[in-house]
């Protein structure tokens, strides 16, 4: 199968071991397919010009990762800083000047022809082209991450221009999930995934559920963990279309991606 993933990129900041590792939850999912067995996968989003930034790209081309059409502006790269403590991410604010704060996609024809070559695109609530997903999805199947948003108003913007959505939410309980499927189904969502930290996995299926426990490890750090069940989830999917198939699959990899620092290795040292 061939994934593009179209959004954010950033460097997490580990302060305590003065690394940085690539980031972001579009890069994220980029790498996770191609590692996962996606046939091509691809990235498209904004790059700064500074350090990191070329680390990032360095790490992308390792994975295999294809950045056509990507942006680079003249600009620092996102950052937060991270701390682990007892296998918990704990964030401090990065500075509001980088180029994800200063500059936003702007989706034009010829990555409408890019895109369109893609058995799905995956997007998220960090890429900043919620306004352009009727466009989008013209021409491609839509996978969209919700993160911890779900809001009415938010969902009846999106809900209508996706195909697969994924939301993450370990203090909805049980009729908090049902209600948010149905919502997310009766605006247009077809499939529709919640991922409940420890109390694992929901998936409906145009209303056919599915639920899929977690696979136990010893966790590191969860950095990335979302993002590699949302990868594992998609690639499998689109590859058999078997939700149990990709559920179990998803599981498993995120509880890898949560055995080391990193949402997929490759650390920097930070200047």
């Amino acid at each position: 199968m061939r994934l593009i993933a179209l959004g954010d990129c950033c460097g997490d900041r580990y302060v305590d071991d003065g690394l940085f590792y690539p980031g972001g939850q579009a890069v994220n999912v980029a790498v996770n397919a191609k590692r996962d067995g996606a046939e091509v996968s691809a990235f498209l989003g904004i790059f700064g010009d500074d350090y990191m930034a070329e680390h990032i790209q360095a790490a992308l081309a390792q994975e295999d990762i294809t950045c056509e059409r990507c942006r680079i502006a003249h600009g620092r790269t996102p950052s937060a800083g991270v701390r682990i403590v007892q296998g918990d991410r704990v964030f401090t604010g990065g500075k509001r000047d980088s180029v994800a704060h200063l500059f936003r996609m702007r989706i034009v024809r010829e990555d409408l022809e890019l895109l369109s070559k893609f058995d799905v695109c995956h997007t998220t609530n960090d890429a900043g082209v919620d306004t352009e997903l009727a466009e989008i999805h013209a021409v491609v199947p839509l996978s969209y991450d919700f993160s911890t948003g779900h809001d009415d108003a938010y969902l009846q913007q999106i809900c209508p221009n996706i195909d697969i959505a994924f939301f993450s939410d370990a203090e909805l309980d049980a009729e908090g999930v049902d209600r948010l499927i149905a919502r997310a189904h009766e605006l247009g969502t077809g499939i529709v995934v919640v991922t409940k930290g420890s109390q694992g996995s929901v998936c409906s299926d145009h209303g056919k559920r599915y639920e899929q426990g977690i696979v136990p490890v010893h966790a590191v750090d969860a950095m990335g963990a979302g993002d590699s069940f949302a990868a594992a989830f998609l690639v499998r999917y689109f590859e058999t279309r078997d939700i149990p198939c990709a559920m179990t699959f998803a599981a498993d990899r995120a509880a890898h991606t949560c055995t080391f620092n990193g949402a997929f290795g490759h650390p920097g040292k930070i200047r």
